[in-house]
């Protein structure tokens, strides 16, 4: 992978150019192209390899092949930077001259360099496509005294010592030393190859005095030898120290035999604590025989071996589990109905189920139903139901997440022969649990993924499967493992969402969301007195008035569940909380009423759609289902001059657009009944829209307020506003039955709707909404379309 910066490979050879390459008496301009550096610094003498990648180096590099070969490199300060600007360079760098140069297909470049002279930029410019600096030759003098004499043979005597001790630098690098009889070479030589990092081999660059340079040099070379001494003598100490275990081993192994012929026992005291767990754990016959050959091999093993570790963990494993280790349920129903009812507010249905299976599981003493499977939106109490069943028959509880899930290891574990391997989740589980029968809640299987790793829904079969999960075998255990009396509970948000094979060994147990009275049960019964328990309150410091809450469920939360209006609960104790403590006044008690909601939780962020003032033509009320409840839809028809084209807004989805279609089919095949002129279609455009454009909306529900719309706008009749309707329609005239009534007549009652118009083969699900409902709205049941229009439009 090409990095998009320009560097030179740390793995390169750095070549040495020779005597003749110099190019001390060449005349250098004072303009050049600018090729900054990342990670290398460019000493005289030295031909290295450079990656050019930033279209302004390109550029500058091809400058320099059309001119004179001439460049100059320096390094950055900041490697990290991909625009280096002109104090993002070091002042001092290297004038070069480009040998070679290979293009590479992705328009970057491979050159070749040669350092000439070092070179100080005295400014920076862009010109063109590239930048180019003005340069000043650097000179450095020197005096060949005695001293300096000595310092040359110290830094050459060192560097060979170096290069010996270094794994990394070739010893040919050695051979060209001798013969180097000047200084300032010798020194940019020796400097080029030190294993530092590249600030310093910039100052080394930079120094003015050869001296100065020699003896950083000898600074560095001395430190650099004292360490790999160092290196090389723990090296050494280490290898003593393997060796001696080695030896250890060989002994304890002549012990071992010694003590065999002389028949004694040679059973230490943790192989006996091991063997003694083994007989009280109650394993079953093919895992205790399992666990005694693991134990052999560990009583022939070494103690310090890495392999006595990986069994005697293994054995760990096997022991620590619930073989036979149970809880006793507590099948009693009106306890556990108490306890359902004490935890959770609503849900009558689920709960019903529930019940029942306990009622199965007490008469059959065995559970071989179908898995449940709790399904609905978030907050709506799934998880905590689960541990609700786990409090109810008195049995452990413990939780697996599934969401993100995508190894098939993370279900059956890895194979022992495997470094740091472990048990899969499922084993992990169960001894945590403590038991062989506890409530295992597998939460968010409709996550779980899969990739190259495996399939782990599908070794959740052989766990779900109530035929085959008495003979679970986790592959780090390598023995099957009962787990037929573990109540499995499932939770997931989207049913689609869940693998087919897994879908079939579950019981669906839908949690459609609340209602707002039941919102507000919960809030009164265990939203608030947790909050305010949490917050350090009590009654003496706050109420809630009950007209407050509905603010909040309906002005400041828009889900099915309940999390958000348990924030918005939190939200207002630590204001509360933060009152209480910062005045130094006699506590008062703060009451939050529907007026001064907002002085603690804001402005409202959701306001409610309410039904419009006055009947309008061409204007039909619709609802909606969403995951966080329902909606009313408002849907727009008008005609206008054009070519009889229909035109639909509103970010609508396939099917709703198809509905659309079928609606205008209906009422052009239908104008002499539906009382619309015969020209009113002519050389006219249909526009079809549906409010809150940013929100996509689908499905075929809408249809028959589509064509109650259409239809209005066509024959001028307008329609009721206080009806909402829902319903699929056909180019028949048909009305066919619709989902998610219950939270669509919700949105109706919460709109001000008096009347719903709802298939009539929804007729048996009225029985099942709650009586505050069917209190409020009048239902109308209908098959057709005309049906619909007769209670819709207003004559």
């Amino acid at each position: 992978m090409v990095r998009n910066i320009d560097e030179a490979s740390s793995d390169i050879k750095v070549l040495l150019s020779s005597d003749n390459e110099t190019e001390d008496e060449t005349n250098f301009p004072d303009l050049m192209p600018l090729l900054p550096l990342r990670d290398v610094v460019l000493f005289p003498y030295m031909v290295v390899p450079v990656l050019v990648v930033r279209e302004t180096s390109v550029a500058a590099l091809q400058a320099a092949l059309v001119q004179d070969r001439f460049i100059f490199l320096v390094l950055q300060k900041n490697p990290d930077e991909d625009n280096p600007g002109e104090n993002d360079l070091y002042k001092i760098g290297m004038v070069g001259r480009a040998l070679q140069v290979l293009k590479l297909p992705n328009g970057t470049a491979k050159v070749l360099v040669e350092g000439l002279e070092r070179a100080r930029f005295l400014s920076m410019e862009k010109y063109e496509d590239y930048y180019r600096v003005k340069i000043r030759i650097e000179t450095r003098e020197f005096d060949k005294s005695n001293r300096f004499q000595a310092l040359m043979r110290t830094v050459s005597s060192s560097f060979s010592n170096y290069v010996k001790l270094s794994k990394t630098i070739p010893d040919e690098v050695l051979m060209n030393i001798p013969s180097i009889e000047d200084p300032v070479r010798l020194a940019d030589t020796i400097s080029a190859h030190l294993l530092v990092k590249q600030k310093t081999k910039q100052k080394l660059l930079e120094m003015e005095s050869v001296e100065d340079q020699l003896t950083m040099i000898a600074g560095i070379l001395s430190e650099e030898i004292e360490i790999m001494e160092l290196e090389k003598s723990i090296d050494k100490e280490v290898k003593e120290r393997l060796h001696k275990s080695q030896k250890d081993y060989y002994l304890h192994e002549q012990m071992r035999v010694i003590k065999e012929e002389l028949g004694e026992d040679d059973d230490d005291s943790d192989i006996s604590q091991l063997e003694a767990k083994i007989k009280k754990s109650g394993m079953s016959p093919e895992a205790s025989k399992k666990a005694r050959e693991e134990l052999d091999k560990l009583r022939r093993m070494h103690m310090m071996s890495p392999e006595s570790t990986v069994v005697r963990n293994y054995l760990d494993w096997l022991i620590s589990l619930p073989w036979k280790k149970h809880t006793r349920d507590n099948l009693d129903i009106k306890k556990a109905r108490a306890i359902l009812d004490e935890d959770h507010f609503g849900l009558e249905k689920p709960k019903e189920r529930i019940l029942e299976y306990l009622a199965v599981l007490k008469l059959a003493k065995k559970i071989k139903g179908p898995i449940l499977c709790f399904t609905g939106p978030p907050g709506t109490g799934k998880t905590s139901l689960g541990r609700s069943v786990a409090r109810a028959i008195e049995r452990k509880f413990v939780r697996m997440s599934l969401g993100g899930v995508r190894d098939e290891a993370e279900i059956r574990g890895h194979r022992k022969t495997y470094i740091g391997s472990l048990p899969g989740r499922i084993i992990q589980n169960m001894k945590k649990a403590g038991t062989r029968n506890p409530v295992f809640l597998l939460d968010e299987v409709d996550k779980i993924g899969m990739d190259f790793r495996g399939d782990p829904s599908s070794a959740l079969l052989e766990v779900l499967d109530p035929e085959q999960n008495h003979t679970f075998m986790d592959h780090y255990l390598e023995v099957d493992f009962d787990l037929s009396e573990v109540l499995f509970i499932t939770t997931s948000n989207f049913e689609d969402n869940i693998p087919l094979p897994l879908l079939d060994r579950m019981e669906i147990i839908r949690l459609s969301g609340y209602l707002e009275f039941e919102k507000v049960g919960i809030a009164e019964r265990h939203l608030i007195p947790k909050q305010l328990d949490a917050a350090g309150l009590t009654n003496k410091h706050i109420e809630f008035d009950h007209k407050a809450i509905v603010k909040i469920i309906r002005n400041y939360t828009a889900e099915a569940g309940v999390r958000n209006l348990e924030r918005s609960i939190a939200a207002i104790c630590r204001k509360v909380a933060r009152e209480v403590v910062s005045k130094k006044s006699p506590i008062k008690k703060r009451v939050i009423t529907s007026r001064n909601v907002e002085k603690y939780l804001g402005i409202p962020k959701i306001h409610d759609k309410r039904i419009e003032k006055t009947n309008q033509v061409g204007m039909a009320t619709g609802l909606a289902w969403t995951p966080v409840g329902g909606e009313i839809l408002n849907i727009e028809t008008s005609f206008m001059h054009g070519k009889g084209e229909l035109i639909l807004t509103g970010h609508l989805g396939d099917v709703m657009k198809e509905s659309a279609r079928a609606a205008l089919t209906y009422a052009k095949a239908n104008m002499d009944s539906l009382g619309i002129a015969p020209d009113a279609f002519e050389k006219k455009d249909v526009h079809i829209h549906v409010p809150e454009g940013a929100i996509k909306k689908d499905g075929p529900s809408a249809g028959v307020a589509i064509v109650t719309s259409l239809i209005s706008a066509a024959s001028g009749k307008p329609v009721s506003r206080s009806v909402a309707m829902t319903g699929e329609i056909t180019l028949r005239g048909n009305v066919l039955a619709i989902g998610g009534l219950k939270e669509k007549s919700l949105a109706a009652k919460r709109s001000g709707i008096k009347k719903v118009i709802i298939p009539k083969k929804n007729e048996a699900e009225l029985r099942e909404l709650p009586e505050e409902i069917k209190e409020s709205l009048i239902f109308v049941l209908a098959e057709r379309i005309d049906d619909v229009l007769t209670h819709a439009l207003s004559l």
